[in-house]
């Protein structure tokens, strides 16, 4: 898989030349005549599984605005089980590309690109923040109208001038607003692009549709294997950060409030990918409670650990995927941000928490470094969120669930 440090060092060394090359080409060519019917477009969104979650609004309005046109999407395969989650387009209509080398990545970027220009588009997104790949995918699209961030006179990372509907990147509106702006954008005839009252109240998202029997399923299996967990409030901690270890609430903070949820007479599950048991371990051992079990690696695909989240009182969990998949769900969330801000990228669901503390240096993963933090590692703003302050919040939201 490549990393993320390799992904920025292709992205700054051989972006630039091809995005140059790119809008030099366009220039020569000549914009084609805007179609008089959007019947098909590409949406590009290559980030994480969450970005997905929080996009889905801007899906939503493109299926209102224009209610008779195939959507298509590009994204990395190993993000395509969440879009399949959210059921905004079919699945042959989706085009993945695999990242597990630089070789297989450039050889499905080819096959990417004559696949999308094969489908004759009319209008192409690209929901990435000033990331170069994306915007090359854009401008190889053949969409006569393409869609998509531009820094306009801002300092930010040079993406070419081929993008003909530049939407100006907001950092004080949350991403999801940003995203139907885009949607928006589209046919509009502004300058800058898209000048709507944007809501003060975030975009609505609508829930995950549970198969039948599929929740029945979720708690039968959860109950034979961990039979302890029932008839008890269960509160979900996912500890895990996946690509970005920044944005990790301390593990003794876990353990911490583990051990006095299960002395109130809740269960814990402590849920995450595999490769996350050993916090799960280290939070199981400091609760000193049979009542806390390990869930890591319990579920098998995002389908599968967004059903488990309806059987939960209460989920805990730093700023990534598990958070935004909660908001398909009714679960209560405290989401726990620092390297970046819930202002940007706070949970939709109207039952979540977003803890914050706006620390001088708070947030040092933006659209302007590429997400990579000048942070030694020491990632203060999420340390001085005390146990006590996840605690307080937690009984708030379980209620009587938590009386001493």
């Amino acid at each position: 898989m490549l990393s993320v440090d390799r992904q920025r060092r292709f992205d700054r060394w051989l972006g630039p030349p091809l995005c140059r090359f790119l809008t030099l080409a366009h220039r020569l060519k000549g914009d084609a005549e805007p179609p008089r019917e959007i019947r098909r477009i590409l949406v590009i969104v290559l980030s994480e599984m969450g970005a997905l979650v929080l996009a889905r609004p801007m899906f939503e309005r493109l299926a209102e605005k224009y209610a008779g046109a195939s959507l298509f999407v590009l994204c990395f395969e190993k993000n395509r089980p969440a879009l399949e989650l959210l059921d905004v387009v079919p699945r042959e209509q989706v085009v993945g590309l695999r990242s597990d080398s630089f070789g297989q990545f450039v050889a499905d970027s080819v096959r990417a690109v004559r696949r999308i220009r094969a489908l004759g588009l009319d209008a192409v997104i690209d929901l990435e923040l000033f990331a170069r790949a994306s915007a090359i995918y854009a401008g190889l699209s053949g969409a006569p109208v393409r869609v998509g961030f531009h820094r306009h006179t801002q300092e930010g990372l040079y993406r070419g001038d081929f993008i003909n509907r530049p939407v100006l990147y907001n950092a004080y509106q949350h991403i999801a607003q940003q995203f139907i702006t885009l949607a928006e954008a589209i046919d509009s005839t502004t300058v800058p692009k898209v000048k709507r009252l944007v809501p003060a109240a975030a975009p609505a998202i609508q829930p995950m549709t549970l198969r039948p029997g599929e929740l029945d399923a979720t708690r039968d299996a959860l109950y034979a294997r961990f039979p302890g967990v029932n008839g008890k409030p269960l509160v979900f901690l996912c500890p895990g950060a996946g690509l970005l270890p920044l944005r990790a609430w301390p593990v003794s903070n876990y353990g911490v409030v583990a051990r006095e949820l299960a002395r109130r007479g809740c269960a814990v599950g402590v849920v995450g990918l595999p490769e996350d048991r050993e916090l799960a371990r280290a939070i199981l051992s400091a609760s000193g409670s049979d009542a806390c079990v390990d869930l890591t690696g319990h579920t098998k695909s995002v389908r599968e650990l967004t059903a488990l989240l309806h059987l939960g009182a209460l989920l805990i969990t730093n700023d990534g995927g598990t958070g935004h998949f909660a908001s398909l769900t009714p679960i209560p969330t405290i989401m726990l941000y620092g390297p970046e801000t819930p202002v940007l990228y706070g949970s939709l669901s109207p039952h979540a928490l977003n803890l914050h503390r706006p620390l001088a240096c708070s947030p040092c993963l933006t659209a302007y470094n590429h997400r990579q933090s000048p942070c030694d590692g020491d990632n203060v703003c999420l340390k001085s969120i005390a146990p006590e302050d996840v605690l307080s919040a937690a009984h708030r939201l379980l209620g009587v669930n938590t009386a001493s």
